[in-house]
């Protein structure tokens, strides 16, 4: 049975639940509505596309093997149209699936079977990273003519404004936050997902691709060096 959400304060959210299987749906509803959040569900990829459009909705728990386009194409859908972060839901033997969801920019994943405690945790996590926390205010971030705020989640070159997923938006914090500074890729790691992630170094290297590119599409001319055999570091902006 699942506790009850504690006292800490916790982010309500529009949810939506995209899976084919309703059992699953109602499972993954009945915890996230412990936990506070409003739910919404779509059995298949294109009515997931559907309820985005139509609805405030603030995160999305994706499967990844349904009809009428997969979690991946979903994926690769909502990337081109912003940061919304994504939480997969996958089973143990979908390795590659997940690991290319990532290299998608979803912001974390859930494997079948699963704790229903553990998938609130991570969305919480995810929320929490996404979110404004005004209480918390964060130093905005200028090298040049590149800007961060993470209070706002807002990334801007020379004016420009630049849609980032939470992950893309963590490791360019990262890379400006200290000038100069070579970070290895597991260092990017535990700075993107935290502790306890298996996350491959080919994953961080299609981040760092994908956040080269849109920042190229601003303008930028290739803000991020890569340094062979340790990781990557922001060249000098100022």
């Amino acid at each position: 049975m699942l506790a009850e959400p504690s006292q800490e304060l916790t982010r309500v959210a529009h949810v939506l639940v995209v899976d084919d299987d309703g059992h699953i749906r109602e499972v993954v509803r009945y915890a996230l509505e412990k936990a506070g959040h409003k739910v919404f569900e779509a059995a298949d990829g294109a009515a997931a596309l559907r309820v985005v459009r139509e609805q405030r909705i603030d995160l999305v728990v994706l499967d990844i093997i349904m009809p009428e386009q997969d979690g991946l194409e979903v994926c690769r859908r909502l990337r081109t149209e912003g940061g919304l972060p994504i939480v997969f839901l996958t089973s143990r033997d979908e390795e590659l699936d997940r690991v290319l969801g990532l290299e998608l920019g979803a912001d974390d994943y859930v494997t079948k079977p699963f704790s229903p405690r553990e998938l609130v945790a991570r969305v919480k996590a995810v929320l929490r990273r996404s979110a404004p926390r005004p209480e918390q205010a964060v130093e905005v971030v200028s090298r040049g003519p590149l800007r961060l705020d993470p209070d706002r989640h807002e990334c801007s070159w020379a004016g420009q404004r630049i849609e980032l997923t939470v992950k893309e938006f963590a490791l360019l914090h990262a890379l400006a936050g200290m000038r100069g500074k070579v970070y290895t890729r597991d260092e990017l790691v535990e700075r993107a997902y935290g502790l306890g992630h298996a996350i491959t170094d080919r994953t961080i290297d299609s981040h760092i691709r994908r956040v080269r590119k849109k920042l190229g599409q601003a303008g930028a001319d290739d803000p991020i060096e890569t340094v062979y055999g340790l990781g990557y570091r922001l060249r000098e902006l100022d």
